[in-house]
């Protein structure tokens, strides 16, 4: 697996789990301590 299907499989995880815990974005950047833009841009990979 090359980095870019790394990036696109680790954002699909994320995107995942973020909504089976029925978080938003924002809620779940706040956990991390990311900015939304941060999570979003995760999100798209």
């Amino acid at each position: 697996m090359n980095q870019e299907q790394t990036n696109i499989t680790t954002g699909k995880q994320i995107r995942h789990l973020r909504t089976q815990l029925g978080m938003t974005q924002e809620e779940l950047a706040g956990e991390l301590n990311v900015t939304r833009q941060a999570l979003s841009n995760w999100n798209k990979r």
